[in-house]
């Protein structure tokens, strides 16, 4: 039975070889569980294979496209949702503010919150403010930055305020060993 399949099968294909693997394939699919188009008539895989080639119930081209998707190592896969998806990516670019360490390192956020102030200043604004807010404590005298005109440099740091401090403590050092 199977000579006459194999006999009414060649030409149907290009060549035996390409039988044997579109014939194979096909087998290989009823294995695995498809079901057949034809009746089984108490007949193997390869032979019902045959004759579902032979009577062209099933095409060579689609079988002959399995075995190659079968054998490809890279399955390239078409998504349909790619338009739909956001775009995701690291917050790099929003995080890294352009600080540069000495060594050339880029200096994250976290770094930069353990990274000591070398200089606080403080505006009159907030000083104005600070008076205000505690009237138990007593007003700062007055300095030489607070008499600025504007368009100066109205900000106040804290050791300038530390040096006007010794100097007023250093006059009154004075004023008392003269007195």
């Amino acid at each position: 039975m199977a000579r006459v399949t194999v006999e009414d099968c060649i030409d149907k294909v290009d060549s035996p070889y390409e039988l044997v693997l579109v014939a194979k394939e096909r087998a290989a699919q009823l294995n695995s569980g498809l079901e057949t188009t034809i009746e089984r008539d108490n007949d193997k895989n390869t032979v019902i294979a045959l004759r579902e080639i032979a009577i062209e119930n099933i095409k060579v081209q689609d079988l002959t496209e399995s075995a190659i998707y079968k054998l490809r190592k890279h399955v390239e896969q078409i998504d349909d949702v790619v338009d739909d998806e956001e775009e995701v990516g690291d917050d790099f670019e929003k995080l890294y503010k352009g600080e540069i360490s000495k060594s050339g390192v880029p200096i994250l956020p976290s770094k930069r919150a353990r990274k000591i102030p070398e200089k606080i200043q403080v505006s009159k604004e907030d000083l104005a403010e600070l008076e205000n807010t505690n009237p138990n404590q007593p007003t700062p005298p007055e300095t030489e930055t607070e008499n600025t005109t504007d368009g100066e440099n109205n900000d106040v740091s804290i050791e300038d305020i530390k040096e006007e401090e010794t100097k007023l403590s250093e006059n009154e050092e004075t004023e008392t060993s003269n007195s």
